[in-house]
């Protein structure tokens, strides 16, 4: 068999891989889909401000991260079945967006199972199998990207110090927002996502939801690390120069071929007698 028709090392694995990620990307976006439907015939029925009910769907973290996953999902299974075929290693900023939704994405999971599970919220305003979706399928499937690490580039540690910019910058304003925002299903002049971040809910107030924000914090560095870590096992840290195209490594493998052929090839000196 030539080599024109050999198969490249992990093609099969990519493949497949690629086929799981879009089938998560277009499942994820369902059930968000699903969600701000359900969300807003409810906003309809009770003629509660559409607006204000637009905003705070699009903040919470669930959400937000959701978004970015479907996304994240999509760009990630196109680039395995074209560009990704062909490459050892996806860029680097591609590598360091997987890290920090990846990271995103199994917080959420974390946070929710651990904390929100039992929280009930108002009658038919939750899309059960899409909060399921949103939840624990998709931060079980983020999980395993970062555990696979597919075609992931080694990073440095700088990684985890993007992970975290986001969750800070979110965290900021949904406390700011929350002192200025009338609650359009209880009525009350605060809004917060979650309970864990509302202080009138605390039992200590601010001080109590400093607790659960610096806990969350930490947990996410935990996981970034750990997802950076992954990508250096086994694998030099590349945090500077891009991955050569295979034309190029091609092209050098035969510079250099050409090089030692005549060297090679040159017969040994005669001595004369």
């Amino acid at each position: 068999m030539s080599d024109s028709h050999a198969v490249h090392p992990g093609t099969n694995v990519r493949v497949i891989w690629a086929i799981v990620r879009l089938a998560t990307s277009a499942l994820m976006a369902a059930a968000v889909v699903a969600q701000f439907v359900t969300t807003f015939t409810l906003t309809a029925e009770k003629g509660r401000d559409v607006e204000t009910t637009l905003v705070n769907f699009f903040s919470f973290f669930t959400i937000l991260s959701s978004c970015l996953g479907v996304i994240v999902m999509l760009v990630g299974g196109l680039w395995l079945l074209t560009r990704g075929a062909k490459k050892q290693w996806e860029p680097r900023w591609m590598s360091y967006v997987w890290i920090s939704v990846g990271t995103y994405m199994v917080i959420t999971g974390i946070v929710y199972n651990l904390l929100l599970r039992g929280y009930v919220l108002e009658q038919g305003a939750t899309v059960v199998w899409a909060n399921e979706v949103l939840h624990l399928i998709g931060p079980i499937m983020f999980l395993l990207d970062l555990v696979l690490c597919i075609a992931r580039r080694p990073l440095g540690w700088t990684a985890m110090g993007v992970a975290v910019i986001f969750p800070i910058a979110w965290v900021i304003y949904t406390l700011v927002r929350g002192e200025n925002v009338t609650s359009p299903v209880t009525g009350d002049p605060y809004w917060y996502p979650y309970p864990f971040l509302n202080p009138y809910l605390q039992p200590n107030g601010y001080f109590g939801v400093g607790i659960y924000v610096i806990g969350i914090a930490a947990a996410i560095l935990m996981i970034a690390a750990l997802a950076v870590w992954r990508t250096r096992v086994g694998r030099r840290a590349d945090t500077t120069e891009e991955e050569p195209t295979d034309d190029v490594a091609v092209e050098t493998e035969s510079q250099t071929e050409a090089e030692a052929a005549p060297a090679a090839a040159s017969p040994k000196p005669v001595k004369k007698r």
